[in-house]
């Protein structure tokens, strides 16, 4: 099965977005139109997330594949590539396994290395998602009452009930597939399956209020990506593009109208 991807441009350089874990190619709209001004830019839904499909595998070589996938399936034999955290690395492994589809890659907050269960609280946001009984849950105000017992951070609660939605029934439900990020959680948070290395140029682009990226890390992604360097972006967080959106443009479009 192909994923779910919204094409926002047909004119420049193919440029695909790629949302991070419990994410959506909403989440990069406002970027996404922007950049349509200069690239042919397409949002996509990994599996498992937004509007595509639901599987019960989940690892980076497959959702690699998937992207490679849409691609061929689009006729892109080559493009520009956005991804944050999770969809991060994907993109990475896509470069690793396949360098010549890519040939500009953002990575942004988040390294080729394994985090700790802690990173992100993102156990904390399963046990709330799996807390909410949609046979009670009337409005969304209901379920961000109920999710805030587990998620103290309001931005994070509303970045997760961008998954909620009605079924035939009028019930609310989970969009993405829930169970199975949770039964793959240790692989997403683990190593990329390493192939190669990638040499074309690669920009990683950190919050600085965030720890994703970290000076230790540096070793592991210069052996990957020798030509890789990385752009701070000062007052933010691990979703820099949220918090200041302004600053990543400049930042993202400086490097993809760089001369190679």
């Amino acid at each position: 099965m192909l994923l779910n991807y919204r094409q926002y441009s047909k004119k420049g350089t193919p440029l695909l977005i790629l949302h991070g874990l419990f994410g959506s190619l909403s989440n990069w709209g406002w970027h996404s139109k922007q950049l349509a001004e200069h690239f042919a830019v397409y949002g996509v839904d990994l599996r498992n997330h937004g509007d595509s499909f639901h599987d019960g595998e989940l690892n980076y070589q497959l959702m690699a594949n998937d992207v490679r996938q849409l691609m061929g399936s689009l006729k892109i034999e080559s493009c520009y590539m956005i991804g944050h955290s999770m969809g991060g690395k994907v993109a990475m492994q896509l470069a690793l396994n396949h360098p010549d589809l890519i040939e500009k890659l953002i990575v942004v907050d988040i390294a080729p290395v394994a985090y700790s269960v802690e990173s992100g609280g993102h156990v904390n946001v399963m046990a709330g998602m799996n807390s909410l009984n949609f046979e009670l849950i009337r409005n969304r105000a209901d379920a961000e009452e109920k999710l805030g017992k587990f998620i103290q951070d309001e931005s994070t609660r509303k970045f997760i009930l961008t998954n909620l939605k009605r079924n035939e029934n009028g019930r609310y439900q989970w969009r993405l597939n829930l169970p199975a990020i949770e039964d793959h959680y240790d692989e997403l948070r683990g190593n990329l399956s390493i192939d190669s290395t990638f040499s074309k140029p690669v920009l990683f682009v950190k919050g600085a209020l965030s720890d994703y990226i970290q000076a230790q890390y540096e070793k592991e992604i210069l052996r990957l990506f020798p030509a890789a360097r990385v752009k701070i972006i000062m007052q933010a967080g691990h979703w820099l593009h949220a918090e200041k959106p302004q600053a990543f443009q400049k930042v993202a479009m400086n490097f993809l109208q760089e001369a190679v």
